[in-house]
C-alpha cells in the first residue's frame, strides 16, 4: 500500500521545493529498510495444537517470585507480539522483570481447513486446553487471565465457563456490550450486511478486509495522517523507529476463521448475545454472572475500536465485588505500546496484580 500512497506524492513533490524532494527521498529510504525485529523476548513452546502455540517467556538471570502465572490472550486477527514489541517496549518483558511466570497463546494463521471452526472449537478445544497445560506445567491450579481486544472478549467468556481456573482477570480494551459500538452497528446491521453470504463466498476473512473496516472508523486518522506524520518527522529517528514498529504490526494481520467471524458479527455485533447470556457453546451457557474473581479493566479514552463504555459495561453483569478500572488518555494500541504504556499502564497493572498475588 505504501508504494501507491507515496507514488501519489512523487510528482507533486518533485515539482515543488528542493527541500520537499529531499524529505521525500528520506521517506523512501525509511520505507525500503528491512523490517525491525519484534517479539524478541526469549521464549519456548510448551504446547501446540495444529497452528496454535503456547509460549513460556524467560529472561536470563530473572527468577519467578510470584505465585500465580500470567496467561496472555490476544485477538485472532493480528499477531500477539504487540505485547512484546521490543526490549523496553514490552508488557511481557516488564512482567517478567517483576517476577511473574508469563505465558502467551498464539493462535497462528488460519488456513482453508480452519474455516468451519467457531467459538466452541477455539474456546473449548484450544483455549481451555492451553490453560490446562499451563496449569499442569506450573503445577498451579489457576492463572491470571490477561486478555486484550477480541482476546479480552474470549478471556471473559472463558472465565465465565471455567471460573475455577482464573485467579484474577485483566481485560484490556475488549468489546463486551456491543450496543456501544455505534458505527460498527450501523455498518453491520443485518438488514444490509449479509455475513452469511460473505463467509460462504470467502471462507476465511482476509486480514485486508478486517484492517480496512477498522481503519474506516477514522479514515483520515488511519489512512492519511500516518503518512503526513512520517513526511513531517522523517528526521526524528525515535519517531521513525516507533512508526516502523507499529506499521509492521498493523500490516501483519492474520485470516479470521470463517465460522468464528460469522458468529462474531451475528451473535455479538448484530444480536449482542454476550450480555444477554445467550451465547451457548456445546450446550454450555456463557453466563457472565459466574465471574466472581477480582477484575481489572483497562480502557483507552480515544479508543475507536473498543470504546470505553463497551468494555466497562462488563462490571454490570459480573458477580465480582473486587472491580477496578484504569482509564488512559490514549488509543487502542497505545494502551500496550509507547510512552503511556511504559510509564503508567505496565506499572499500574503490575501493582494491581501484585496486591492480589496470594
Amino acid at each position: 500500500m505504501w508504494k501507491q500512497t507515496m507514488g501519489g506524492f512523487q510528482e507533486a513533490i518533485h515539482n515543488g521545493t528542493p527541500r520537499s524532494w529531499t524529505r521525500y527521498q528520506k521517506v523512501l529510504n525509511v520505507l525500503n529498510r528491512a523490517e525491525p525485529p519484534t517479539g524478541t523476548t526469549p521464549k519456548e513452546v510448551i504446547w501446540r495444537k495444529n497452528k496454535m502455540r503456547v509460549y513460556r517467556f524467560t529472561l536470563p538471570g530473572v527468577e519467578v517470585t510470584k505465585k500465580t502465572p500470567i496467561f496472555m490472550l490476544y485477538a485472532m486477527i493480528n499477531k500477539p507480539y504487540i505485547l512484546d514489541m521490543e526490549p523496553g517496549n514490552s508488557f511481557v518483558e516488564y512482567l517478567l522483570k517483576q517476577g511473574y511466570d508469563v505465558y502467551m497463546l498464539d493462535w497462528g494463521e488460519a488456513g482453508p481447513e480452519d474455516r468451519k471452526n467457531g467459538f466452541a472449537e477455539y474456546i473449548l478445544d484450544y483455549l481451555h486446553k492451553a490453560v490446562e497445560r499451563v496449569c499442569m506445567y506450573t503445577k498451579k491450579e489457576q492463572v491470571n487471565m490477561f486478555s486484550y481486544c477480541m482476546g479480552g472478549t474470549m478471556g471473559v467468556m472463558y472465565t465465565a465457563l471455567f471460573p475455577e481456573r482464573v485467579k484474577n482477570l485483566v481485560v484490556l480494551a475488549a468489546p463486551i456490550d456491543f450496543r456501544h459500538a455505534e458505527l460498527y452497528n450501523s455498518w453491520l446491521n443485518e438488514k444490509h450486511f449479509d455475513v452469511d453470504k460473505l463467509v460462504d463466498t470467502l471462507g476465511n476473512i482476509t486480514p485486508e478486509v478486517i484492517d480496512f473496516g477498522n481503519k474506516m472508523l477514522k479514515p483520515l486518522t488511519n489512512f492519511v495522517n500516518p503518512w503526513i506524520h512520517l513526511f513531517d518527522k522523517v528526521d526524528n529517528e525515535q519517531f521513525i523507529h516507533n512508526w516502523r514498529m507499529l506499521n509492521k504490526w498493523v500490516n501483519d494481520g492474520t485470516p479470521f476463521p470463517g465460522e468464528t467471524y460469522r458468529q462474531w458479527i451475528r451473535d455479538f455485533y448484530q444480536q449482542n448475545k454476550l450480555i444477554k447470556g445467550e451465547i451457548v457453546l456445546r450446550g454450555r451457557q456463557v453466563d457472565l454472572s459466574k465471574i466472581a474473581c477480582p477484575v481489572l479493566i483497562l480502557t483507552a479514552e480515544h479508543d475507536h475500536i473498543a470504546p470505553c463504555n463497551q468494555t466497562r459495561a462488563l462490571f454490570e453483569y459480573i458477580s465480582s465485588t473486587d472491580k477496578t478500572e484504569h482509564n488512559y488518555p490514549v488509543g487502542h494500541v497505545s494502551l500496550v505500546f509507547g510512552g503511556t504504556a511504559r510509564k503508567q499502564v505496565y506499572p499500574q497493572t503490575y501493582a494491581w496484580l501484585s496486591e492480589r498475588d496470594e
